[in-house]
């Protein structure tokens, strides 16, 4: 097969490799914070021992570049064979932490493996139930995922929330040239350069981090050279209010794996996903859920940041993005270069992902500019996404409701829009602009 740069810019065909190596490093560095995060924050918060949470981050970067490869090199029908890149979700992290803190990571374990089956199973049958997601709600939930992420990348530009040092000067600085060179990159360079902006920015940013002091790289001396994934670092348990509540979970990580199935289609390769690619997506998103479970760590799901870094650079070329899955393997294997990674700062991923999130917001709006803007899109659009934004934004409002509904809805303004949306364009009559 012949090689060439162009093959970038197309779903198929090989690129040459140290063309491409920095295309697919430019995935995993726009996620790979997100994606050990859930991780160090649950271990955190349950008292787990440091060497016991250095597993489980090696783990979780394994599980990552796994999945990644099965979305888009799938195995019989699980993965889309799409450019979609696979991560631990933050969607479940408060509900593992209350499961974890009141019954063990047995427990929680147990749960993400059976709901990750369930999940993969719906995934199987999605041509039954996908019609309950027409193209207006799709798009709705396709701009209510780029909201969502707009403070996430706010955060991260101030340097992380909770950091010592939030919103101080350093970190404004830092996120600020970050971004600068991200858009100048992005305006002025020409060619697959301008694909590269968000690594360039970075990069400009990473040396501006470390010249003033921000990076630390005394966590490396005490690293083995070579460690192996664990597997069943946890004994797992199986508990049917646990199990249950996870499930409950796993059905809103599916919304935003279609969402982001869609925005993908729809930004960076300019049609509609199919049936098929919707189905196996979710069918990715939950059996490898379960193989994340077997190594210790909480479900994977697609990541949104990387949707919008397609849609920014224009690169869905399966065997670059390909290249950042092996490398997340080897960050797994090799500590070191998982502990380099680490040592990036927040300030600057913030300055990388602030653009992106926008670019999945764009994303949306044009979703919906196709879909038509009828009485009854209105309608739809507009109820779903002033309710679910709105009341998710005031979390003591589910403070009546029972702790499963707190936990699914209260903070996940994907899972109030989605379901808002698809209830709406259930009751609503079609004919509603002749009324």
């Amino acid at each position: 097969m012949e090689q060439s740069i162009e093959n970038l810019y197309k779903l198929d065909g090989r690129v040459p490799v140290g063309k491409a190596l920095p295309f697919g490093l430019q995935h995993v560095l726009a996620m790979f914070v997100s994606n050990i995060a859930p991780i160090m924050i649950l271990a955190g918060a349950i008292g787990l021992d440091s060497s016991v949470s250095a597993v489980l981050i090696q783990n979780c970067m394994v599980i990552a570049g796994i999945g990644t490869l099965l979305q888009l090199y799938p195995v019989w029908r699980i993965g889309s064979r799409l450019p979609i890149v696979m991560g631990i979700s933050f969607t479940f992290l408060s509900l593992a932490i209350a499961i974890a803190g009141a019954h063990g990571m047995g427990t929680l374990i147990g749960a993400v493996i059976i709901g990750g089956l369930v999940e993969g199973t719906l995934g199987l049958f999605a041509k039954y139930w996908i019609k309950l997601i027409p193209p207006v709600v799709a798009a709705t939930v396709v701009t209510a995922i780029g909201f969502s992420l707009l403070p996430v990348g706010a955060n991260s530009f101030a340097g992380g929330q909770g950091a010592a040092d939030f919103g101080s000067m350093n970190n404004w600085v830092v996120g600020s040239v970050t971004l600068l060179a991200c858009l100048l990159c992005q305006i002025f360079a020409k060619g697959f350069l301008r694909s590269l902006s968000v690594l360039v920015g970075l990069l400009v940013g990473y040396v501006l981090a470390l010249f003033i002091g921000m990076i630390d790289f005394s966590g490396l001396s005490g690293l083995s050279i070579v460690a192996l994934p664990k597997l069943l670092p946890f004994t797992p348990e199986f508990n049917v209010g646990a199990i249950l509540s996870v499930i409950a979970v796993y059905l809103v990580s599916a919304t935003e794996t279609i969402g982001d199935t869609s925005a993908l289609c729809n930004s960076a390769l300019k049609r509609d996903p199919n049936t098929k690619e919707m189905s196996a997506a979710v069918c990715c998103d939950g059996f490898v859920s379960s193989v994340s479970g077997l190594f210790g760590c909480t479900p994977i799901t697609s990541f949104s940041q990387n949707v919008g870094l397609a849609a920014m650079s224009g690169v869905v070329n399966r065997f670059t993005i390909a290249l950042g899955a092996i490398i997340m393997i080897i960050g797994g294997v090799f500590p070191a270069i998982g502990y380099v990674l680490t040592t990036i700062p927040q300030a600057v991923l913030g300055g990388c992902t602030i653009m992106m999130f926008g670019s999945i917001l764009f994303a949306g709006f044009g979703m919906m500019a196709r879909t038509g803007f009828s009485q009854r899109n209105m309608v739809i659009v507009s109820l779903s996404l002033s309710v679910g934004l709105g009341f998710t934004s005031a979390t003591g409002m589910f403070n009546i409701f029972p702790e499963i509904v707190r936990t699914v809805f209260a903070d996940n303004c994907v899972a109030v829009v989605f379901l808002l949306a698809v209830i709406l364009n259930l009751v609503l009559p079609k004919n509603l602009d002749k009324a």
